[in-house]
């Protein structure tokens, strides 16, 4: 009995044995297969596991490229200061620790109303400056006490810098942070790598338009680190390449005479040169400081901007469309010869008013009347003679001239954000409009669009345009800004290039009739008085355009109503007449006459650029409050008014890191 029972469990014992056995042959067999698996098929993979385990890659931004005017003057460069910056997800309480570090630093409303900004619009992981330039002795009270801040640090970082603060603002744009809307399109388009790193991007203007030339190539440094997480020696690193440098076709000397003569009025500006589209002057009234943006705008400083009456922000020469008044005439009159609908000898009788479909279309009550021909027409400004030609035209065959000279079309200028405006038609009228009883065109809308009011509406840079174009003899540029780039280091520049000319083909007979009309209007018309004196011969038109509308009872009196509802004072003009080098469009807002407000500032802005003079303080003064017309006593020379003006005072904190030229 004793015997089967030790012999059962040697039995017993055997089967366990050789089950153990089976199970240790079977996990030995796994683990060959898991190892001969990792060795063979994961083995790249994991290789690049572990190396990035003990290796960093980081990104070395790039320098951004400069912004220079035509002629070397710097609009936009870099400086290097210390930021406190703080990573939210890392501090348990924000509050606190920012009221801490207050003790050692000095941390404004203004910084907590901006940081408070940016952390609504970034990740909590995200590190974000509370305070920009510290200052030295800052940064050493904060070292000192830098254990007590998880999740604080101070860092180098590159901050732009406008010296001129809000000088061609508009032209020249900002950058400012970017945004979660900005890192998805990055993060969708090529240049996501490029961008690993960088923090701030072009907002406006040039910053924007050409950012890809201004934010260089991205750097990486490889880095050897420890289990922690520390950095213990670079294994390689590929430079970063800075921005190119942009170089604008403005003449920012002039650009800055322009928005001085402008004074507190709102308005625009736009000159071109005709014979290559270069932009000479870019000018929209008021202004606004780019430096604000570049730190990120306090909540204070973006109401006051977003909320002003004045609409600073607003690129009244890109996107401020508006009747063209009395500048469409020369137009009109070459629309009339080129189709054949009136000759220039064609005598019109002018009563001071017109008469269709049993309403009275006025004219100004200074305005002489009589018989017209086109060039007295042009002179004085009928608007009778206008009225009754946009009749006999019609508004289709308005519309087929006037498009091809740009009128209500994108120009193609290379800087983001022009408005069309609107070049009416009936076909246009159809589609705008949604009721039935509005889509139809009727005659009597017609005849206010013969001197540039009704549906019309179009930018300073379209008119510009136009008017470079007649001045060229029908040889029409697409304006640009930017003439030219330039790699850091290089000392050739990178000339852009340019479309040909467009040439409209207009008879020489025609452009015979207007272009002396328009001198006319310098001599003995208009705007003689402005032009008074001038060492050249230019030829212009004068506009005064409605800024609202006015019923068919009311009359328009200046002094009684409020100063945003008078009339807008334009001036086209080109010069010198027999071979124009520039070509300008400009609207002073609510100032009345073009004549009064408008010339002025033309007239002084073709002595600088023909006669190299500069207005003397009384002159400038005048012009400010609409009360010049010639200049007043003797002009400076150009060359001894006093350059650079006094730079922002933030930019002269820490020395520029600029790209090299």
């Amino acid at each position: 009995m004793e015997l089967r029972n030790v012999q059962a469990e040697l039995a017993d014992f055997r089967v366990r044995v050789f089950a153990v056995t089976v199970l240790i042959l079977v996990c030995f067999f796994l683990l060959i297969l898991r190892l001969v698996y990792l060795q063979m098929w994961r083995h790249e993979d994991l290789r690049a596991q572990a190396e990035s385990n003990r290796t960093a890659i980081i990104p070395i931004v790039p320098n951004r490229g400069l912004i220079l005017d035509r002629n070397g003057i710097v609009l936009a460069s870099n400086y290097s200061a210390y930021t406190l910056e703080i990573t939210p997800s890392k501090v348990d309480n924000l509050e606190k620790t920012i009221d801490e570090l207050a003790q050692f630093v000095d941390i404004t409303v203004r910084d907590r109303r901006r940081f408070k900004k940016m952390l609504e619009e970034s990740k909590s992981f995200e590190s974000m400056p509370i305070r920009n330039r510290l200052s030295d002795a800052e940064v050493a009270r904060f070292a000192a006490q830098r254990f007590r801040f998880p999740g604080v640090e101070i860092k180098a970082r590159l901050f732009r810098s406008y010296p001129y603060g809000d000088l061609a603002s508009h032209v020249i744009g900002y950058i400012g942070r970017i945004n979660q809307s900005e890192k998805a399109q990055i993060a969708e388009s090529e240049d996501q790598a490029n961008y690993r790193g960088t923090e701030y991007i072009g907002k406006l203007g040039i910053e924007q338009s050409f950012e890809h030339q201004l934010h260089g190539t991205t750097g990486v440094e490889h880095i050897e680190t420890s289990a922690g997480g520390r950095a213990m020696r670079r294994l390689s690193s590929s430079n970063s390449t800075p921005g190119d440098t942009v170089i604008l076709s403005i003449d920012i000397k002039l650009q800055q005479l322009i928005e001085t003569m402008f004074g507190d009025r709102r308005g625009a500006l736009v000159a071109l040169d005709p014979k290559t589209g270069q932009v000479l002057a870019f000018v929209s009234k008021p202004t606004f400081d780019s430096n604000l943006f570049v730190e990120g705008i306090d909540q204070d400083n973006w109401q006051m901007l977003n909320e002003s009456p004045d609409h600073p922000l607003l690129n009244r020469a890109l996107r401020g469309t508006y009747p063209p008044g009395s500048t469409y005439k020369p137009f009109m009159a070459m629309a009339a010869l080129e189709t054949g609908t009136r000759a220039a000898k064609t005598l019109i009788n002018d009563p001071g008013f017109y008469m269709f479909g049993g309403h009275r279309f006025g004219s100004p009550e200074n305005e002489r009347g009589g018989i017209m021909d086109m060039h007295r027409a042009i002179v004085e400004s009928s608007n009778a003679y206008f009225y009754s030609l946009a009749n006999e035209l019609g508004v289709d065959q308005m519309h087929d001239f006037m498009k091809p000279l740009g009128f209500g079309q994108m120009t193609g200028i290379d800087v983001l954000g022009e408005l069309r405006g609107v070049l009416p038609s009936q076909e246009w009228k159809r589609n705008y409009y949604k009721k039935p009883e509005q889509k139809k065109w009727y005659a009597g809308e017609t005849i206010s669009l013969g001197i540039g009011q009704g549906y019309n509406s179009f930018t300073m840079l379209q008119l510009a345009q136009a008017t470079a174009t007649l001045a060229n003899r029908g040889v029409k540029h697409t304006p640009h800004l930017v003439i030219a780039t330039q790699e850091a280091g290089a000392k050739a520049r990178n000339v852009l290039p340019q479309n040909p000319g467009e040439d409209l083909k207009y008879k020489p007979e025609n452009l015979d009739v207007i272009l002396p009309a328009m001198v006319g209007v310098t001599q003995d018309g208009t705007s003689a008085r402005a032009f008074a004196g001038a060492g050249y011969l230019s030829g212009g038109k004068t506009g005064t355009a409605q800024a609202v509308s006015w019923g068919k009872t009311e009359k328009y009196n200046a002094a009684r109503i409020e100063e945003r509802q008078r009339d807008h004072a334009l001036y086209i003009a080109f010069a010198p007449a027999d071979s124009p080098q520039i070509a300008v469009a400009a609207i002073v807002e609510n100032a009345g006459f073009g004549s009064a407000s408008a010339a002025p500032i033309v007239r002084r802005v073709f002595d600088y650029w023909l006669m190299q003079q500069y207005p003397n303080e009384a002159d400038l003064a005048a012009v400010r409050i609409g009360q010049a017309a010639a200049p007043i006593g003797k002009p400076r020379k150009t060359a001894d008014v006093p350059w650079p003006l006094n730079p922002t005072p933030a930019t002269a904190l820490t020395p520029a890191l600029e790209s090299p030229q």
